[in-house]
């Protein structure tokens, strides 16, 4: 993996304060260690094709260590992460665990597999440098969390908190393993089958006016895109007990580099404007939410500029890889589909209850209906999608059983794009912390 000056600082500052860190006081105790479990059960059935659905079982173990930062001037510290995913049912090849081939030739699904890795990190005043294993959740890049294991990406970034109401951040990954494999990759977008090591990216949050963040984010993948992102969040009082978010999202999408000039193996998949693979897209949003008690009212609406389909990083394509599996930052992103096609036009309604508000804390309930239209199909008319979402979720708030949760994640899709499916998630977690 080719070294950037944040991983020479890192590694050569780490290598400095080695004989004293096992005697600093603040490595130590400020450390942490928590052991996550989840228990899924995949369930995805195919409705318009010829197909069996996809059923598949399994148990996750997900440890994370945290270290304190070593005393002085410029603190150093270590994070660590190992992640195993179990088979405890799954017959045949899917979309949870690996796949490997069986002596007749025959795609299965992996017995297990297993990912980890270290995070060293500095610190100066209210500055932070990380290198190694991350799980970013920026609007250009959203680690994504959705299966059995987590994605996780490698390379390093810089967060800054040093201007009040102000936080910075740039960085660089390199590379990415998806959630439903073992294996670092290079990265792509949907469509493409080379791997690029370059994703680039700065940005920042504003907070300093009262109920109001504003965004702006840049990124770029090598040979593929460079994004820009502006956004705006607001809360606004209405009266006790009562509030309305807005939430405004805009991206600029354009080609780079080998995606630009047309090169084989760098095209985006769907359609395309020029018929070339090239990325091109302007996508805003825009979500209104009011809420009163326990319940969130949210009415939405989004636009997909028809010169290609919306895209941030998606290893899907890869060969061989297993690495499918992304996060879009955009208020359609649900449990099915994206609703991020090429010319499409969605409005989406979703209602949340929170049931402490009648006494049982921990008891959620989330509702969505989305519907989209205009999407832009080469050489046919244009053609519409729409989901319905269901999520009921549970966490036991104390005794000895808190952290224990349960969900159900029930999704209907009718597309004629991407197919029809009935789809649920079934998923028992508990967060055990070990110190």
């Amino acid at each position: 993996m080719r070294k950037t000056l944040l991983a020479m600082a890192v590694g050569s500052t780490a290598l400095a304060t080695q004989a004293q860190m096992a005697q600093a006081t603040g490595f130590i105790e400020d450390s942490s260690a928590r052991l996550d479990l989840r228990n899924f059960y995949y369930n995805h059935d195919y409705r318009d094709v010829d197909k069996d659905s996809v059923r598949e079982w399994g148990q996750a173990f997900v440890l994370n260590v945290q270290s304190g930062y070593t005393p002085g001037t410029i603190g150093v510290g270590v994070d660590a992460i190992a992640t195993v995913g179990v088979k405890l049912d799954a017959p045949g090849q899917g979309s949870v665990f690996p796949e490997n081939t069986d002596s007749k030739g025959r795609a299965e699904a992996a017995d297990a597999f297993s990912r980890g890795g270290l995070t060293g990190k500095l610190k100066v005043a209210k500055t932070e440098a990380r290198y190694g294993i991350l799980q970013p959740k920026l609007p250009i890049l959203t680690s994504n969390d959705a299966r059995l294991l987590p994605q996780l990406f490698e390379g390093g970034i810089i967060t800054s908190n040093d201007i009040d109401g102000l936080t910075l951040t740039a960085g660089q990954i390199e590379h990415v393993v998806g959630r439903m494999s073992s294996n670092f990759t290079g990265m792509a977008v949907a469509g493409g089958q080379a791997q690029s090591n370059t994703f680039l990216f700065a940005g920042g949050d504003y907070k300093g006016i009262k109920d109001l963040t504003l965004q702006y984010y840049y990124a770029n993948l090598e040979d593929y895109y460079k994004q820009n992102f502006f956004g705006l969040l607001h809360s606004l009082p209405l009266a006790p007990g009562q509030v309305l978010k807005s939430d405004l999202r805009y991206f600029r999408t354009g080609s780079d580099g080998a995606n630009a000039s047309g090169k084989a193996g760098y095209r985006t998949s769907g359609y395309t404007r020029g018929g070339d693979g090239e990325i091109d897209n302007n996508t805003w949003s825009a979500m209104f939410t009011y809420g009163v008690g326990g319940h969130a009212f949210s009415l939405g609406y989004q636009e997909v500029s028809d010169g290609s389909n919306f895209v941030q990083l998606n290893q899907g394509s890869l060969p061989g890889e297993g690495a499918g599996g992304t996060t879009l930052y955009l208020i359609t992103d649900r449990l099915t589909a994206s609703f991020n096609y090429a010319g499409e036009r969605t409005v989406l309604g979703q209602y949340v209850y929170d049931f402490a508000a009648v006494g049982v804390p921990g008891l959620n309930l989330n509702l969505a209906y989305l519907k989209g239209d205009q999407i832009k199909v080469a050489g046919a008319a244009d053609a519409k999608e729409w989901e319905r979402d269901l999520v009921l979720s549970y966490v036991i708030q104390g005794g000895p059983l808190k952290n224990l949760g349960f969900a159900w994640r029930n999704s209907m899709l009718r597309s004629e794009v991407g197919g029809d499916a009935d789809h649920n998630r079934l998923t028992v977690s508990y967060s055990l912390p070990i110190w």
